[in-house]
């Protein structure tokens, strides 16, 4: 997932890219409003977060540019807490409102709120290799056998294999799977890795589910 960080503040943008990066997202950045608009006119961010003083295009303006694209949420990003400014930025379409300085967790489950909210955990068909999931019918096919996963197990392998390759943490696994708020051990995801590499174990040498030591897991297509 790319998000789309918009500050003129390159001290900012570097702090937030380090969290989103680190949490496994890809960061597209932009030092003023004119420059975020380029980038979207090539790509189209899975999310914006965009600072509200910035020279150009000022953060609300960028947000009321940015709402002609229905698909890009935006998460307003300021040193302004004030109520009028607030309503300011809601008016001019963001989805929610972050005042600096901010906690990056506070950030990293406010940006993980949204895309949930917008649905963009994934697309509606992943495919990996041999393996395609079906993110309407939830069936996960593979070769010429069919699946019907539990939902978390089917929520858990569609996040790994929407990137293969990627190394997913453990922590980001639990709060995309579970909830940002969930309250259990990561014996849960334990178990539940476990249950898919029994189903994937016939299917080993085409696809698998590794272990990346004290980090987390990663979704790997053989050729």
């Amino acid at each position: 997932m790319a998000i789309l960080v918009v500050d003129d503040d390159r001290h900012i943008v570097d702090l937030v890219a380090i969290h989103l990066e680190g949490a496994g997202y890809d960061v597209l950045r932009a030092y003023d409003g004119e420059e975020a608009l380029q980038i979207v006119e090539e790509t189209i961010p899975d999310l914006a977060i965009v600072d509200v003083m910035m020279p150009k295009l000022d953060g609300y303006q960028l947000t009321e540019e940015l709402r002609a694209y229905d698909s890009i949420p935006i998460l307003m990003l300021t040193a302004k807490g004030e109520l009028e400014d607030k309503e300011r930025g809601f008016a001019a379409g963001t989805d929610d409102y972050v005042v600096k300085p901010f906690e990056p967790k506070e950030l990293l489950f406010r940006v993980r709120a949204i895309l949930r909210r917008y649905d963009k955990a994934t697309d509606e068909a992943i495919v990996a290799g041999p393996l395609v999931i079906d993110r309407k019918s939830y069936e996960v096919k593979l070769e010429e056998t069919t699946f019907l996963l539990p939902l978390k197990e089917f929520e858990l392998l569609s996040l790994l294999a929407s990137r293969p390759g990627h190394v997913y943490e453990r922590e980001l696994l639990l709060e995309r799977v579970w909830g940002y708020d969930y309250e259990g051990d990561e014996q849960t995801l334990n178990v539940h890795i476990k249950r898919l590499r029994d189903k994937l174990e016939p299917f080993r040498s085409s696809v698998w589910i590794r272990t990346v030591r004290g980090v987390g897991y990663t979704f790997e297509v053989y050729e």
